[in-house]
């Protein structure tokens, strides 16, 4: 789909959160691959951290950056699996006010070309919490790059058409 570069192209805040009970600052590589990609495309990184695969912490950590006017959409990776320690869409459900199912769908079609048919063991997700988008990723580098490479690089740019979420975000807290 194209990008029509007569119109603006309209940063926003994003937030990356890395689930997982191992990774460091220092290793947490598909968090430094997000960053990179988000901010090369102009978008402005508005916080980052890393929670353990706990509920309380993901959802507090959620929570906090949906209440933070500076954060327009928030990227996980990792704890999309289906382990027993794998709880991230089950946080997302906790503060999720509107799924989006298509993009786990559009995930795993992609994911599907890159590894075949162990893309059916991700759940990865996305919902809308209090204007604010929220897109689970798995935590590996090939899933982090599908994930932005093939659909969040264009649905978060303002020029995308013949829609974006970007154009959605003034009416997200409509009633």
């Amino acid at each position: 789909m194209p990008i029509d570069e007569s119109r603006e192209f309209k940063p926003i805040g994003i937030a990356v959160l890395t689930v997982s009970d191992t990774r460091t600052p220092e290793d947490d590589t598909s968090g430094d691959i997000l960053v990179e990609r988000l901010t090369s495309a102009g978008h402005r990184l508005a916080n980052r951290a890393i929670v353990h695969d706990d509920m309380d912490s993901i959802v507090a950590r959620l929570h906090a950056w949906i209440e933070d006017e500076t954060v327009d959409c928030i990227i996980t990776t990792g704890g999309t699996g289906v382990t027993g320690r794998d709880i991230t869409p089950e946080a997302l459900e906790r503060v999720q006010e509107k799924p989006i199912p298509g993009f786990g769908e559009l995930f795993r079609m992609l994911s599907y070309e890159s590894i075949g048919t162990s893309t059916v063991q991700s759940r990865a997700c996305a919902c809308l919490a209090h204007g604010t988008f929220i897109f689970a990723l798995p935590g590996s580098n090939g899933a982090v790059k599908d994930g932005w490479d093939g659909i969040l690089a264009t649905q978060l740019d303002s020029r995308h058409r013949p829609c974006n979420f970007v154009e959605l975000m003034p009416r997200l807290r409509e009633r």
